[in-house]
């Protein structure tokens, strides 16, 4: 039989005073639009939540009451905007655009439909070898990680300690919850992050110390704390 763990030793005031501040990221992949799974849209203006989007956008907000939100960031795209918008009228935060949680700029396949784009050899790549990949006259995907890593590097350490929720867009946030798992960036594809979707992540010191979640959509976010 194996004996039972003893219990950890109670931490001091004195070591948790020492204890580097931890801090809770939240990231919502904007809720669905009218082009959703069809198009692939990138940066282009003027697109906006459908129907389901909207309820999409209340139910992440009714999902964080309770939570204690230092702050509210969003990429300046309408869609991302309008998911925060619920949120930011339940805790009385004011939404910051922030252009490193923009979606990636696929450059000239922007706007162009998915079933398209599935049928060029460019696709696979996409697919299986992604940080070997440029959009024609657009981003790469490790610039694209790059970028929105270093984003939120930089939002988590202006609000240590606190909670911080990021609305941004699916690569983005793929690509960021796969540099948290230390995960390459040739197998983020790999990681479903559908609309209106939370996923968390635990920073310390500037550093991912734990993923929380991934592509939640249902349990309640209240009990969540930076760890």
């Amino acid at each position: 039989m194996t004996a039972a763990a003893e219990p950890a030793p109670p931490v001091s005031p004195a070591e948790s005073a020492m204890a580097p501040a931890s801090t809770l990221l939240l990231l919502v992949r904007h809720g669905e639009t009218p082009t959703t799974g069809m198009v692939l849209p990138g940066r282009a203006p003027g697109l906006h939540l459908s129907e389901r989007g909207r309820a999409q956008a209340e139910r992440v907000a009714e999902r964080l009451a309770g939570l204690p939100v230092s702050a509210l960031y969003s990429s300046p795209l309408e869609r991302a905007c309008e998911t925060a918008g619920p949120t930011a009228a339940r805790t009385g935060l004011e939404v910051h655009r922030d252009a490193g949680l923009l979606e990636c700029d696929f450059g000239d396949w922007t706007g162009s439909a998915i079933a398209d784009l599935a049928v060029l050899p460019e696709w696979r790549t996409v697919q299986n070898s992604p940080s070997t990949f440029r959009f024609p006259n657009g981003e790469s995907f490790p610039e694209m990680q790059q970028r929105i890593v270093g984003a939120l590097a930089a939002l988590c350490a202006a609000h240590a300690g606190g909670v911080v929720v990021c609305f941004s867009h699916a690569d983005p946030i793929k690509a960021a919850v796969a540099h948290s798992l230390g995960t390459t960036l040739d197998l983020f594809q790999r990681i479903m992050i559908s609309p209106g979707s939370v996923s968390a992540v635990s920073i310390v010191d500037g550093q991912a110390a734990a993923v929380l979640m991934v592509n939640s959509h249902s349990e309640p976010l209240s009990e969540l704390r930076p760890q």
